[in-house]
């Protein structure tokens, strides 16, 4: 890549990825590590285009409102236009770069026929800072329908401090046996509270880190996933962690037609798929994919896999749901569903703080504790009186 200055080759592989991501609908998890490993950038470079790239994707609307402002016509700028105008916004307004080094490397790093325009603009943009934002999803760069969504189910205070809580960046926990995995995570997984001499089911198991952290607890865990390709990851991680097949067995299996015998397992834990609207700090492009209609279509299917789970816990036996979001449908809407349904279940007690009580389950909000934003309902089958 060309550049002299210092973050020109930086900045100009973050652009690629931008248009990858915006314009070509690309994964940011997945285009970014590819272009990263091929680039010759050192550890610090590397570094500065992640957040240069997951920073722009997570702020886009912001980006564009505070570049907009200084266009005539922005339904006609490029996609590559686009992406350098908002990777200069995001280091003008979220990084707080000095505004000669964000707009000089900017504009230095620009093709030759958008210098011009990344000059003006971020230019402007800088002396127009700080700016009153016209609404809190411009400010907290989200889609409308997210906001108004968290605040219906939440609270304004609770909806606001939770999304400005996933625009920082994630911290890395790491358990005691090295796997890299949300605290948030690892405390669905302990509220299972599975041991030796029990045989757990995980329905939806993939990546494997409540599987394997059960399994490194003594219990015999059996890891399902509906696609042969995650299934494959959870096998993976149970290599890389030295767990062997009389600890871990991974199966692909649809976990709504599950091909288990009736009352096979002591415990089931269903970490079911859902909006992850408590983990958009990790996936800085999912604000942007999710859509209104999902909330309610995954919390069909979130029904119908508990439906099938309920099947396979043994009497006295004990079921965990668990999905990170934090939307009232796929949370107390759930809740509800299983009292109206299955009335013979038992509610177990919540985890206590950081965890607040949410129906008769238990809900932590990203805020909290600074861990992704999870939600957990524990459920015992009755035993033959």
């Amino acid at each position: 890549m060309s550049g002299s200055a210092p973050g020109v080759a930086a900045r100009q592989l973050a652009v690629e990825a931008l248009v990858r991501i915006d314009d070509g609908g690309a994964y940011a998890n997945l285009t970014l590590p590819p272009l990263l490993e091929r680039s010759g950038l050192s550890d610090r470079d590397r570094a500065f285009v992640t957040e240069l790239v997951y920073g722009t994707t997570r702020m886009r609307r912001a980006c564009d409102w505070l570049v907009d402002r200084f266009l005539p016509d922005p339904s006609r700028i490029d996609p590559t236009a686009r992406a350098w105008l908002r990777l200069g916004a995001y280091q003008l307004a979220v990084l707080d770069t000095p505004p000669h080094a964000a707009v000089g490397a900017t504009v230095e790093a620009a093709p030759k026929k958008l210098k011009g325009l990344c000059n003006a603009v971020l230019r402007k943009v800088a002396t127009s800072l700080p700016v009153e934002w016209p609404g809190d999803g411009v400010r907290l760069s989200q889609p409308e329908w997210i906001v108004n969504r968290l605040t219906t189910d939440l609270g304004a205070a609770d909806a606001l401090a939770a999304l400005e809580e996933m625009n920082r960046p994630a911290a890395v926990t790491m358990r005691e046996d090295g796997y890299v995995q949300d605290l948030g995570s690892q405390w669905v997984a302990e509220a299972v509270a599975a041991g030796p001499g029990q045989r757990v089911l995980d329905v939806c198991a993939a990546p494997g880190g409540k599987a394997t952290y059960l399994a490194g607890q003594g219990a015999t865990v059996v890891a399902a996933d509906a696609r042969p390709s995650r299934a494959g990851l959870v096998s993976h991680n149970a290599r890389s962690l030295e767990l062997g097949p009389d600890r871990l067995v991974v199966v692909a299996a649809d976990g709504t037609a599950p091909p288990f015998r009736p009352g096979a397992f002591d415990k089931v834990l269903l970490d079911a798929p859902c909006s992850g609207l408590g983990a958009l700090r990790r996936r800085p492009d999912a604000r942007w994919r999710i859509q209104p209609e999902d909330v309610d279509h995954l919390a069909e299917l979130q029904r119908r896999l508990l439906t099938a789970a309920f099947d396979l816990v043994r009497p006295g036996g004990e079921i965990v749901y668990s999905v990170c979001t934090v939307t009232a449908a796929e949370t107390l809407a759930v809740d509800e569903w299983v009292t109206s349904t299955r009335p013979d279940l038992q509610a177990l007690p919540r985890p206590g703080e950081p965890w607040a009580a949410h129906g008769r389950g238990a809900l932590l909000l990203p805020q909290a504790a600074g861990t992704d934003g999870m939600y957990l309902l524990r459920l015992r089958v009755p035993a033959p009186v």
